[in-house]
């Protein structure tokens, strides 16, 4: 492939046999494909499917957990099958204007609030593609307003039916289907790589560490023997609180290294070596982190989400409110192994609180803990931690393969917006 001039509509990269191919078409999409307005009048089908903006075309059951619809109401749903395309019309932070996706598991039915069409050609992946990209957003701004509901938009059948699609060479359409499937299914099995290891990990620890009412472990080292003691986690640990770090607070520019209570659900494993915040407030009104800090959230959504933990191992990292600072006098990666091990469990029912639960220290001191002697304990956070660095840049490089996709994509499709209509 090769960049060509952004002249018209053509594409920035193109494939080297079509770059005398001359611009691209754009065509309405009513002229490629039809609305498909079969309803399921008889009830004969209840698989209920969803479009998300994240996972695409799902079935509800498997997305939701649960039926969101009841069986009494099916009849006015739409047949949707598999190859069909569905317009979701509610909007998100990962759907602008709403997604639209194919239907690539099953027949089922929709719900009459979403736009389902067919194109006229099976071989239809360049558009499902397409439909990835923001190319189309633009129109769907300009001819459509919020409904009633702020979180969706409105757009008449016949105004998104005209939608304007980018139309090239079928052979080349189908090049770009190709290369961009051949990614997708390498992003898949390195995605399924990083889910190996990260179910090995779980094996893992549940074998390192001694399961309740145990106290030896049934993998170990073979050069040790000795049984783990019992201890209560106020023996092994000061407690500590740090002071609130506000949105407001946090400065790019900022000369202090700064950790809130939200990354740890987002940034952070057990070892946290680097940070990602910085905070403009002086380092004299702050808590400072000890490398070796064990920091547990103080409060959270959910009791299993807030029974979890993360070793600082800085110094002079600020540690915001809403966190359970944790000083040990034992290795600080091997407690927060051991904290998102055998003792989340009980971390969680320790925990209070419904909409917003609370991890108090008070009760926090009183879970016990087996421990094993130093070498044991820096043998097995070793082992762990070398796990979590493959771990780490296993998802690194699922990460960057997906920016890799995303910038492709901008370049495979021309820029309808700018072009002349």
């Amino acid at each position: 492939m090769k960049e060509t001039e952004n002249r018209g509509r053509v594409p920035r990269l193109r494939f080297p046999e079509f770059r005398e191919s001359g611009e691209w078409e754009t065509i309405p999409l009513s002229q490629l494909a039809k609305r498909s307005t079969q309803k399921n009048n008889r009830g004969e089908l209840n698989s209920v499917l969803t479009n998300s903006a994240e996972f695409g075309v799902v079935d509800q059951r498997d997305y939701f957990d649960k039926d969101i619809a009841t069986q009494g109401n099916l009849e006015g749903y739409f047949v949707i099958e598999k190859g069909d395309y569905v317009y979701n019309p509610r909007i998100s932070k990962m759907a602008p204007v709403g997604p639209i996706s194919k239907n690539n598991i099953a027949t089922g039915v929709m719900s009459p609030l979403y736009t389902v069409f067919r194109f006229n050609n099976s071989h239809n992946d360049f558009f499902a593609y397409y439909f990835k990209t923001t190319g189309w957003h633009q129109y769907m701004r300009q001819t459509s307003s919020t409904g009633a509901r702020h979180d969706r938009v409105a757009v008449t059948n016949g105004d998104f039916m005209a939608m304007p699609l980018p139309v090239t060479l079928l052979e080349e359409q189908q090049k770009i289907a190709d290369c961009l499937s051949s990614l997708d299914n390498l992003i898949t099995l390195e995605a399924q790589k990083l889910g190996a290891l990260k179910t090995h990990k779980k094996g893992l620890m549940q074998q390192l560490f001694p399961a309740e009412g145990e106290t030896v472990p049934r993998l170990r080292f073979p050069e040790f023997r000795d049984a783990w003691q019992i201890r209560k986690l106020e023996e092994i640990a000061d407690f500590f609180k740090g002071k609130g770090i506000s949105k407001a607070d946090i400065d790019p520019q900022g000369q202090t290294p700064c950790i809130r209570y939200g990354e740890l659900y987002t940034e952070y494993n057990e070892s946290i070596k680097n940070v990602f915040s910085r905070t403009n407030v002086s380092p004299s009104e702050l808590f400072l982190s000890r490398a070796n800090d064990v920091i547990v959230p103080a409060s959270g959504e959910t009791k299993i989400d807030i029974a979890r933990a993360s070793c600082v191992k800085l110094d002079q990292v600020a540690l915001g409110g809403d966190l359970n600072v944790l000083r040990p006098n034992i290795d600080g990666l091997f407690l927060s192994y051991i904290l998102n091990g055998p003792a989340k469990e009980e971390i969680a029912r320790t925990a209070q609180g419904d909409t917003v639960v609370h991890l108090y220290a008070s009760q926090l001191k009183l879970i016990d803990l087996p421990v094993p002697g130093h070498e044991e304990q820096q043998k097995i956070s070793d082992c762990l931690s070398s796990l979590d660095d493959l771990i780490t840049a296993q998802a690194q490089k699922v990460g960057a393969l997906k920016t890799h996709k995303k910038g492709l994509m901008q370049q495979l499709f021309p820029v309808l917006d700018d072009t002349p209509g």
